[in-house]
């Protein structure tokens, strides 16, 4: 943000801001979001959508902890998971 002057930032910027954020939604919220169109729907909207990553993190967590808990922790499953959640 090269058009920054002492800490404020420029309309220009905000609408650059708006629209990446816009595009890192997936479709169905990026359509919802652009049909009302203000800044504020589109925050909503992005926090509707990262509540519902964490709450999709929190179900997969639990799902893998259960399957963990029923495993052999010496088995050839439990060694692919436990690589698999080792990965970048």
């Amino acid at each position: 943000m090269s058009g920054r002057r002492a800490g404020r930032i420029t309309a220009d910027e905000i609408n650059e801001l708006i629209t990446k954020l816009q595009s890192l939604l997936p479709e169905s919220s990026r359509r919802r979001a652009a049909c009302r169109s203000s800044a504020s729907k589109l925050l909503q909207e992005t926090c509707r959508y990262i509540r519902s990553l964490h709450r999709e993190v929190d179900g997969l967590s639990n799902r893998l902890s259960e399957l963990m808990a029923t495993m052999d922790c010496d088995s050839p499953q439990a060694d692919i998971i436990r690589s698999l959640l080792r990965s970048p």
